[in-house]
């Protein structure tokens, strides 16, 4: 009888093993005991820029509605990085594109909960323009540089690439809106910005500016995220049908996108000229989307490095943990589906 009850209890402790590894195992994926099935409606937010150009095409060609089908899409246009990260962790949005350094940087104050990387959508198109007589680093010593807003991606570029040139506090850094930016480039009231397509264009093409320097030649092959998707963690465990149906829209809008890049520069324009009353000129249109890589892969190689850009900019005391930070089973699956080479994850997706 002993020996019985031995066993039954050895039983019974394998397993609650079993189970306890296999929960563990699972860490935040969603599973049958959270989905919630489809999602009554899908809160997106995306920005006016070349750089979101998955976002703006697959809109305007109702592609992502067409994956969602019976979930009501609703499509919120935000400025800046970390505008979008406040409605993400706020509850008041469920997913978003979004620029690396504030993607990061929503998963790090939430510490690591809130929100999964799930997908990219832009690799390149961000640039350092500058006024005539401006030829060298140097030259920017006592001068004023723009970026989009303290602590987004572009802000965390120009910030870190000062400190490698000696320059913190020797260049007067501010913040202003992209059109803001523009307008006072024009006027003489700036010096430089930071900016990311078509906004980089438009100073050169539009105010006479200058290309001081290209982000794409800092890092590997050219190749870094400047816009990714990432979704609430909530949303992704209890609505995964949803998420797949709206990484499906993406990567149909990302072959839309390379199949006719005529009909998506029509698309990119149709909505930003909705959005912001002013469509683009064919050439600044044109050298744009010149600058840009239109990717579902969202280069995950390069979030260390990104966390560890913050510190060197002086954004963060500490290089914020990106470990577990990516999802990217639901878009590999999409992919795989669809006949796809699957991305790498990099190890991203393990705490």
């Amino acid at each position: 009888m002993r020996s019985k009850l031995r066993l039954t209890a050895l039983a019974a402790a394998v397993t609650l093993l079993a189970v306890g590894c296999s929960r563990a195992d699972a860490g935040d994926s969603p599973d049958a005991a959270t989905d919630k099935g489809a999602a009554a409606e899908l809160r997106l937010g995306y920005f006016p820029n070349v750089t979101h150009a998955a976002a703006l095409v697959g809109l305007d060609k109702g592609l992502y509605a067409k994956e969602l089908g019976d979930t009501k899409l609703v499509p919120t246009k935000f400025n800046a990085g970390p505008e979008a990260v406040g409605a993400l962790l706020g509850g008041s949005l469920d997913a978003t594109f979004i620029g690396s350094g504030p993607a990061i940087n929503a998963y790090a104050k939430s510490n690591g909960e809130a929100v999964r990387l799930i997908a990219g959508a832009t690799s390149g198109g961000a640039q350092l323009v500058v006024r005539d007589g401006i030829a060298k680093p140097e030259d920017l010593v006592g001068k004023t540089v723009v970026t989009p807003q303290l602590g987004n991606t572009q802000d965390v570029s120009l910030k870190k690439w000062l400190a490698e040139k000696s320059l913190t506090g020797k260049v007067k850094v501010t913040n202003l809106e992209n059109a803001q930016t523009l307008d006072a480039f024009k006027k003489g009231e700036v010096d430089a910005a930071w900016l990311p397509e078509p906004w980089s264009s438009r100073l050169v093409l539009d105010a006479g500016a200058m290309v001081l320097l290209d982000e794409k030649t800092l890092w590997p092959e050219g190749k870094f995220p400047t816009t990714v998707l990432i979704v609430r963690t909530q949303f992704l465990q209890e609505h995964p049908q949803t998420v797949q149906a709206l990484l499906a829209g993406l990567v149909g809008s990302i072959d839309a996108i390379n199949a006719d890049k005529a009909a998506a520069k029509e698309s990119i324009n149709k909505q930003l000229k909705d959005l912001t009353g002013k469509a683009l000129k064919p050439a600044v249109i044109d050298r744009a989307f010149g600058n840009i890589t239109v990717t579902a892969d969202p280069v995950a190689a390069q979030f260390p490095q990104l966390a560890k850009d913050q510190v060197t900019a002086g954004i963060a005391e500490n290089a914020p943990a990106v470990a577990g930070f990516a999802d990217l089973g639901p878009l590999n699956d999409v992919l795989a589906k669809a006949g796809k080479p699957i991305v790498d994850a990099a190890g991203l997706d393990q705490k």
